[in-house]
């Protein structure tokens, strides 16, 4: 799905030929959150990233050419949501914002994008999971109206990327309606 904003802004889904920029990306991220003393992926899933933009499960923000922020939706997630999984969401992975257009309000657009989403597409909600030691992104993440769920240890399986094995997470949960009415 293709959604242009105000303020020249396109969201559309990453292709192969995207790939060197979005492993540039996560290595950007991965640099910039090590340093500063934070919880980073140990690797970056190539094929399950190759298989979500064949499946047109990620997405890029581009702005004037450049793109400010990458992100990926799943349908579904019962290896991290498990009973809460009921097909009522959209859940974000791997939201990357390119170094340069930090503090930019990259994450609002995309939270825009998937709420558009998940209405047009009869969802209840957007869901998403972090760091659970990251307290500083839980509540970055609560200043837009998520509410903390709990706390989680993912499992190691196969059907979970490489980087989301064996990780505690917290659980994050937006009910879109009342998202709608404090936006308005």
């Amino acid at each position: 799905m293709e959604l242009t904003q105000p303020g020249n802004f396109t969201i559309i889904n990453t292709s192969r030929d995207d790939l060197d920029m979005i492993f540039w990306l996560f290595e950007q991220a991965m640099n910039l959150q090590g340093i500063n003393g934070y919880k980073v992926w140990e690797a970056i899933d190539r094929m399950g990233l190759e298989r979500d933009i064949d499946k047109g499960l990620q997405y890029k923000i581009v702005q004037d050419n450049h793109v400010t922020c990458i992100f990926s939706i799943q349908y579904s997630d019962p290896f991290i949501w498990r009973e809460r999984d009921r097909d009522n969401a959209i859940y974000l992975h791997r939201i990357v914002v390119n170094p340069d257009f930090k503090g930019l309000k990259q994450f609002q657009k995309v939270l825009d994008w998937a709420c558009v989403f998940a209405l047009q597409n009869q969802l209840q909600f957007v869901r998403m999971d972090t760091w659970a030691d990251n307290l500083k992104i839980i509540e970055y993440y609560k200043s837009f109206g998520f509410e903390f769920i709990e706390n989680y240890k993912t499992n190691d399986v196969m059907e979970l990327p490489v980087q989301n094995r064996n990780l505690n997470v917290a659980l994050l949960q937006l009910e879109i309606e009342g998202y709608l009415r404090m936006r308005r």
